[in-house]
């Protein structure tokens, strides 16, 4: 109970402290950003353009939990800015919200390969700006509350668990994450599959439904109140592990009438700029070395290549 304790304290100040760097070369621009966050707990920093944004980056590794940032800026743009993100180490896990008056599907599918998942088209009203905000702050609160301990179940072969709410879902993607070679890259995968398995899957919270509730700031409530409902109250999900010798190997399975995955394999422009709908295509692209669904589609397995041993090296 301690160590539980603990971990939602994490998360609840990390919520509360959470800094953001705001990149856009208009002064307005960032007036009005200022203005549509200011009353939330959230800290700002602003940068006029790229450049001045990477020197921030740069001398504060890890001190940032998002970047809002604008495309169309001189000295360094904002794409320019975003692949320099994703090549250094230190920052590929950063979420970034790219705003942008650019909105043609051929611009923003370049931004969400180069890992820009949220897109905010200018102008926009300030309930869609902290429904953005908020879902991207979800990926750093989540690693940061759930990665801070790292501990050795190298010799774990096989396991089975299940799991029944949201806080159960992120407790168990950060265990079973630290199983892995990298598990700063695994937990994003697992927490959005495991979610996935407990909101649309055993809750039946549609798509559409989802997006409603993102924009009123009722999600985790309506998750709440469907939790004790009769119809859902005994539904569980499943997570299984399994460790071969070149991967490991996941399973995830909910009690839901199952969807269509297949649109959701691939980052969609047409989603670009909804609060959420990426997480399935994030996990292919950032956590898993394959991703494959089954059945109706509430069962999918995912794997996790291993580094092949050296020469002489005898296999762990």
């Amino acid at each position: 109970m301690a160590v539980t304790a603990l971990m939602e304290s994490q998360i609840e100040q990390d919520q509360d402290s959470a800094r953001i760097l705001v990149v856009d070369d208009e002064p307005m621009n960032l007036e009005i950003i200022a203005e549509h966050l200011e009353s939330t707990p959230y800290r700002l920093d602003f940068a006029g353009n790229g450049a001045e944004a990477w020197e921030i980056l740069d001398r504060n590794p890890g001190q940032f939990d998002l970047v809002l940032l604008d495309r169309m800026m001189p000295v360094m743009n904002g794409m320019e800015l975003l692949v320099k993100l994703g090549g250094d180490a230190r920052f590929r896990n950063l979420p970034v919200v790219m705003q942008t008056a650019a909105a043609a599907k051929e611009q923003v599918a370049e931004g969400l390969r180069q890992g820009a998942y949220y897109y905010l088209t200018k102008p926009f009203e300030r309930e869609v700006l902290l429904a953005i905000v908020e879902a991207a702050l979800e990926q750093s609160r989540i690693r940061k509350g759930f990665l801070n301990e790292r501990l050795d179940y190298a010799t774990l072969t096989n396991a089975e668990f299940h799991f029944h709410t949201l806080d159960e879902a992120h407790r168990l993607a950060g265990f079973l994450a630290r199983l892995t070679p990298q598990p700063d890259q695994t937990i994003l995968g697992l927490c959005e599959l495991m979610i996935n398995a407990v909101e649309h899957g055993n809750l039946e919270i549609s798509y559409a439904d989802k997006s409603a509730f993102n924009e009123a700031g009722t999600w985790r409530a309506e998750v709440e109140r469907r939790l004790a409902l009769p119809r859902y109250a005994e539904r569980r999900a499943m997570a299984s592990f399994r460790r071969f010798d070149d991967r490991l190997e996941f399973v995830i399975r909910d009690q839901g009438k199952g969807f269509d995955w297949r649109e959701y394999l691939e980052m969609s422009p047409d989603r670009a700029y909804d609060s959420h709908g990426r997480g399935i295509a994030m996990a292919r692209i950032v956590s898993f070395s394959e991703v494959a669904y089954s059945g109706n589609g509430n069962t999918v397995t995912v794997s996790v290549a291993l580094p092949r041993p050296a020469v002489g090296q005898v296999p762990g």
